[in-house]
């Protein structure tokens, strides 16, 4: 009987309630993961464990801007399950803004979601993800390697993902930890049905970032970034997977 690849695996994943890290918490759980889904609605996370019905998903409600929360986070993790194995960065927020009326609050609140939660969080788990060989998966966006119009808090946080997840991987090159990267494109999610123009923006630059094959839905980099966080990945590391109906084909 196949128990499938994360059959005795913990996994913390970060957004959980909703989108992509919604799609990440089922897939890892139907393929045998126990996971601790993470997201800053009690209700909408409350909503996911009604759907999912199953013991091997727990939740956690808190806002991952706030490096004592990673670490509660990570704690309730091992607490629930005896141990971690896998953490998915995907928590995130993109809004669209002049840079000429971005405030400094503004900048702290991107950057802090967008940068600062992987990076304490990643911070928190690798002790115990040492322990376990296990791994880390940080999702960027096309963002992460191309500029975007009124984006620039998003386009630097992003940037600056990569460039965590290649320093981890090479700090931990010599241990049994992986960490890599998924950027994707455009989804089919909540964050871009609700994401909101200011009048006097250009859409034709906006839509630079847009594919002929349109919006992927959210399972589509799910099943990439469950590869990745496999153990059929064990000889992946520092790697950046670009997972954007073909958008950054040179």
């Amino acid at each position: 009987m196949n128990r499938g690849r994360f059959a005795d695996k913990v996994a913390l994943i970060t957004g959980a309630s909703s989108g992509l890290g919604r799609a990440c918490a089922l897939k890892l759980l139907s393929e045998g993961a126990q996971v601790l889904a993470v997201a800053s609605s009690a209700e909408k996370l409350q909503q996911l464990q009604n759907e999912a019905g199953s013991e091997r998903l727990a939740h956690f409600a808190c806002d991952v801007s706030q490096a004592d929360n990673c670490q509660k986070a990570v704690a309730a993790a091992v607490a629930q399950f005896g141990k971690l194995d896998i953490l998915l960065n995907v928590a995130g927020v993109h809004r669209f803004r002049h840079t000429h009326s971005i405030s400094a609050e503004d900048w702290q609140q991107d950057l802090a979601i967008n940068l600062n939660a992987p990076f304490f969080l990643s911070q928190a788990a690798i002790p115990a993800l040492l322990k376990t060989h296990g791994n880390i998966v940080n999702v960027g966006s096309l963002a992460s390697s191309q500029g975007q119009p009124y984006s620039a808090t998003y386009c630097a946080a992003k940037h600056g993902l990569i460039g965590l997840t290649r320093a981890l991987a090479l700090e931990y090159i010599n241990s049994g930890l992986r960490v890599n990267a998924v950027c994707p494109g455009g989804m089919n999610t909540p964050q871009i049905q609700n994401i909101a123009f200011a009048d006097d923006m250009d859409f034709d630059l906006i839509m630079r970032s847009g594919t002929a094959r349109g919006f992927m839905e959210a399972e589509d980099v799910a099943n990439t970034i469950a590869f990745l966080a496999s153990d059929e990945a064990r000889a992946v590391h520092g790697a950046v997977y670009n997972v954007d109906q073909g958008r950054t084909v040179d």
